[in-house]
């Protein structure tokens, strides 16, 4: 028995998951965050971890810190 499938379900009706092309556009994260469980400005690039600045040891201004603080948090 041959099964077709629907890749243009927006709805996702009937399979239980979410349709594949909305798995492909995932936004991902660029540029740096401040993620509250460490307490460290974290860089990404194309979704992936760069690398780590702990916020006690962060040398950029005061101003900057503050605002990533406020607009980026994860």
């Amino acid at each position: 028995m041959i099964e077709q499938l629907d890749l243009f379900n927006t709805t996702g009706a009937g399979s239980g998951r979410m349709p594949a092309f909305k798995v492909l556009f995932a936004p991902v994260l660029n540029g740096f965050y401040y993620e509250t469980s460490s307490r460290k400005f974290v860089s990404f690039v194309l979704g992936r971890r760069h690398y780590e600045i702990p916020a006690s040891r962060c040398r950029l201004t005061k101003e900057w810190q503050q605002k990533i603080m406020r607009e980026r948090s994860i």
